[in-house]
């Protein structure tokens, strides 16, 4: 088990973050067990072709040991905001005895000979390969991440409201329990103890990280990666039709924009899976949200729309292909 102990101020320096890099590096491990495999196999069909073509070296070699990932390839994200490219720039900036400590952790392996080496050069390699893999496996798919992502983030604030940071941490994860002041990590072959001192915990919700926990206790900043609420949508198909009833009471623009909404999505991301400009896609949702099939979420800048009851209840009850 793995004990996390909160001094005075901690549970008020916890908080949630989305991470790009974290999805990449879990979305490469999902090989390595079978019911992770399952769970993602329309995802993995889909990219199986434009992954293979990449030639992935250091990579393989970092993410081969089940039971370790190397610090410096999963960088704690900044809560305010963070994008792919910022995270990129953080693991290829990583000091090379960092490098060099984590490299020893992971044991050594003829691919990462030169990194071990010369740290500083050859991340700029790694980079490389984090970014045709993301171009290729992640990116494509990152709006519904990001959906499903925000719709996690948006339960556990409404939970906040309600209970307190103690009832959003008492129901997050199986594997996960908080009680007198200790937040727990039930891992029956890991003994570890340490005190947070004011760090707080960074909480990341991430797709390809289901069913675990993925834990860096760090002093700096401990990070838990944990599978959002609901991760089956994810592959679901649903959005992507709508039947013809549905069609001809709401137009097909606003049915078709109706049936992308399970997950929350903004007027760009919506705009840009189904062809339309943004303005049409703000004039569609702004009558959808009046009918109450859609409801709104500020988060950051940016506004998201979702699909309400009302609006999944009329989309089944007119035959469209939801599920």
């Amino acid at each position: 088990m793995i004990e996390l102990f909160f001094a005075p101020g901690d549970l008020a320096r916890v908080r949630f973050a989305r991470s790009p890099m974290q999805e990449l590096v879990n979305s490469l491990r999902v090989g390595g067990r079978a019911d992770r495999a399952r769970m993602h196999q329309p995802w993995v069909r889909s990219v199986r072709g434009a992954v293979g073509a990449l030639e992935l070296e250091l990579l393989p070699a970092l993410l081969r040991d089940s039971r370790y990932v190397p610090d410096f390839l999963t960088p704690p994200p900044d809560p305010a905001g963070v994008t792919f490219e910022s995270e990129l720039a953080r693991v290829r900036a990583t000091p090379g005895e960092a490098v060099r400590a984590q490299l020893a952790s992971l044991g050594p392996h003829p691919a990462l000979r030169d990194l071990r080496e010369d740290p500083e050069r050859h991340l700029g390699r790694l980079a490389v390969e984090l970014r045709r893999y993301w171009a290729a496996a992640i990116e494509p798919i990152w709006p519904r991440l990001v959906g499903l992502v925000n719709a996690e983030i948006g339960y556990r604030a409404d939970q906040l409201t309600a209970g307190g940071v103690v009832r959003v941490l008492g129901n997050l994860h199986p594997e996960l329990e908080y009680a007198e002041d200790a937040l727990r990590i039930l891992w029956p072959t890991w003994q570890s103890q340490s005190r947070l001192d004011g760090a707080g915990v960074l909480l990341v919700p991430c797709v390809f990280a289901w069913p675990s926990l993925l834990v860096d206790a760090a002093a700096q900043c401990p990070t838990i990666a944990y599978s959002p609420r609901g991760v089956g949508r994810v592959w679901d198909g649903s959005g992507r039709a709508s039947g013809a009833p549905v069609a001809d009471l709401l137009g097909r623009s606003r049915a078709a924009l109706l049936a992308w909404l399970d997950l929350p999505l903004s007027t760009t991301q919506v705009a840009r899976e189904l062809g339309l400009s943004a303005a049409a896609v703000s004039e569609h949702l702004a009558v959808l949200r009046r009918s109450g099939l859609v409801t709104s979420r500020r988060s950051g800048r940016q506004v998201l729309y979702q699909r309400t009851a009302l609006g999944t209840d009329l989309l089944g009850a007119t035959g469209a292909s939801i599920r």
